[in-house]
């Protein structure tokens, strides 16, 4: 296989240096005090928390190591470094998760630190992935090669994320805090984030043009979801940490510490009104302008965390996607993954390619094979984890795609359809987490498999469409916000304790944002035919090219205008598929997958916060 000259015309991105050496000593030695019992376990675990171990599922003395990434920029090296680290001290993978982190689970609780130490070699860290503090600033992995931006978010996110990170302002928050970052209104997360941004302009009353944002305040996801309100038109550049700050005060001030169940920012906000609660914002907002000090306001640099490469400049402004040759799934594979993984950039001759993972899930020879590829073929020198749990490689010209396929292919990293209804999201579930109830994980690869088996990626009416599950109520998988969304529970039937989904419809992240309204409960050894009854409706009822996103909206708001014309009509056409035999008939319909023993709904005590 022929060498790109990327790398000597490229050199990789610095060390980031996120990670501190003198913390991992720190958390070596409170490990020490806590086995020896001179701290006690809920100090520990609120420690433990904000250095980003995260307890594993009914075994304590096991952790979750979960690894920040701003931005969700990765370099080669630390995809080299995570490899090695999941080998010598986890299972042999890692997981993306929904929020561009990176997990590792099952370590040991004594070698934590050593995990930390070599995260801090590759400049990265693990602080404040967990507890209640400023979580991972996102950012749309399309920042800088969306032609439809103003501007490239990326260093304003790396430079708030800088700023929070072991900030005492927010070392002991009500409950956890999120900042997204989009490039435009159809990409990225901004809705359903504490503090939402989107890049803006507007010409000044001298012709300049003026940096800003539209900032969305008071959004998530959870029990209780809710999307997120525009503060004001338009936020100059220079305000935009200071809105920040006095958003992060108010929570600190007057967030519910006394009822975990509400204390997220978005209780705050739809207890108190909207209405007041931006006034209050705005407020503070000029307290803070007040009252910062240029040595506190000097840490959030801009600059700093601007890329100073040579990257090729936009010439042109493409639509995403860009290669929507029709394709079947008798199609050659190359083909295949050219229409569903690849997207034309605003840069004229480069391509942005996404690496399909089975929801989320990556051993340690395809990170390094992954290294490797990023190293020979990406004038950018990094990879960037997106919210649907894949990753994102950007700036590969067009000539070197098929080398980059053959690369991936090598390792089982060439799958198709990352971009389409079959890249299933699915949160880690009873394979680690404390509060789930279900195995969303293993469902999630399930309808995978079944989707690609079936070319489902090659429909493009269903493009548009997504499927997202949660082990719990909890919205980790991000059901809401999906096409058909899955939430795990457990239920009797047929006088066994059942696994059981409930599914909501029409639930976007996009421009509108809206959350999904609930269809049914369905078993969850049902969940994939449920999936193909509902595709096989919309075929039969769909109007032209109407797409399956755009029919299943209109059948949320009772506006469909075949024989399903509602959510009522729909549980009616899904009643006889979600039906189960007896257990006597049929003993594996009432188990969960992963599993061969009669099921148990069994969570302990969440770690969601400290």
């Amino acid at each position: 296989m022929k060498k790109s000259k990327v790398t000597s015309v490229s050199p990789p991105k610095p060390n980031p240096k996120w990670g501190r050496e003198e913390e991992t000593e720190i958390f070596a030695k409170r490990v020490k005090l806590f086995r020896q019992g001179k701290i006690s376990e809920d100090d520990f675990r609120r420690f433990r928390l904000q250095h980003g171990a995260y307890g594993s599922r009914l075994h304590m003395d096991y952790s979750m190591v979960r690894i920040k990434f701003p931005a969700g920029e990765i370099t080669a090296d630390q995809l080299d470094k995570i490899a090695s680290l999941s080998e010598s001290f986890s299972i042999g993978s890692a997981h993306v998760s929904t929020r561009q982190n990176i997990q590792l689970h099952w370590v040991q609780l004594e070698d934590v630190s050593e995990v930390m130490r070599g995260l801090v070699e590759v400049g990265l860290t693990t602080r404040e992935s967990c507890g209640n503090s400023v979580r991972n600033v996102m950012c749309s992995h399309f920042s800088g090669v969306c032609p439809n931006e103003v501007f490239d978010a990326t260093p304003y996110s790396k430079a708030i994320a800088r700023f929070f990170m072991r900030n005492p302002m927010c070392q002991n928050l009500p409950r956890k805090f999120k900042i997204n970052f989009s490039c435009c209104d159809q990409h990225g997360l901004v809705k359903v984030a504490d503090i939402g941004l989107v890049p803006a302009v507007k010409t000044s009353e001298d012709g300049q043009t003026i940096r800003g944002f539209k900032i969305y305040l008071g959004g998530g996801l959870g029990a209780a979801s809710f999307i997120g309100h525009l503060l004001e038109e338009f936020t100059p550049e220079d305000r935009m940490l200071s809105t920040c700050m006095a958003t992060v005060r108010l929570f600190d001030r007057h967030g519910n510490r006394e009822n975990m169940a509400r204390n997220r920012m978005r209780y705050l906000v739809h207890e108190m009104g909207w209405e007041k609660f931006q006034k209050m914002a705005l407020k503070e907002r000029s307290i803070v302008e007040m009252t910062t000090s240029y040595s506190t306001a000097r840490m959030f640099d801009v600059k700093a965390e601007e890329d100073t490469r040579q990257l090729p400049k936009a010439t042109r402004i493409a639509k995403l996607p860009m290669l929507n040759e029709s394709v079947t799934k008798d199609s050659p594979a190359f083909e295949r993954w050219l229409h569903t993984n690849v997207v034309a950039q605003r840069q004229e001759g480069y391509f942005t390619l996404f690496i399909t993972l089975g929801a989320g899930d990556i051993t340690a020879s395809q990170l390094r094979v992954l290294a490797s590829a990023i190293r020979d073929y990406s004038a950018e020198g990094v990879a960037r984890n997106t919210p649907h749990q894949n990753f994102a490689v950007r700036y590969v010209r067009g000539t070197e795609l098929r080398d980059f396929y053959e690369k991936l292919a090598s390792v089982g990293l060439a799958n198709p359809g990352a971009l389409t209804i079959a890249s299933a999201v699915g949160c880690s579930g009873t394979t680690s987490c404390n509060l789930a109830i279900t195995n969303s994980h293993r469902l999630a690869k399930e309808v995978q498999r079944r989707f690609l088996e079936l070319g489902l990626d090659t429909d493009d009416l269903l493009r548009d469409s997504t499927v997202k599950i949660s082990g719990c109520p909890n919205s980790c998988g991000q059901h809401e916000i999906a096409t058909v969304g899955f939430f795990g529970g457990a239920t009797r039937m047929n006088n066994s304790m059942t696994p059981t989904y409930t599914m909501l419809f029409a639930g976007s992240a996009g421009e509108q944002g809206q959350l999904g309204k609930v269809v049914t409960r369905v078993p969850a050894k049902r969940v994939v035919d449920t999936v193909l009854k509902i595709i096989e409706i919309y075929r039969q009822e769909k109007s032209g090219n109407e797409t399956m996103h755009q029919w299943i909206t209109a059948v949320a708001k009772g506006k469909a205008t075949g024989t399903i014309k509602d959510l009522e009509d729909m549980k009616g056409a899904l009643a006889q598929v979600i039906q189960l035999p007896s257990p006597e008939q049929d003993p594996d319909a009432y188990m969960d997958y992963g599993s061969d023993s009669r099921f148990i709904a069994k969570t302990a005590r969440g770690e969601c916060a400290a």
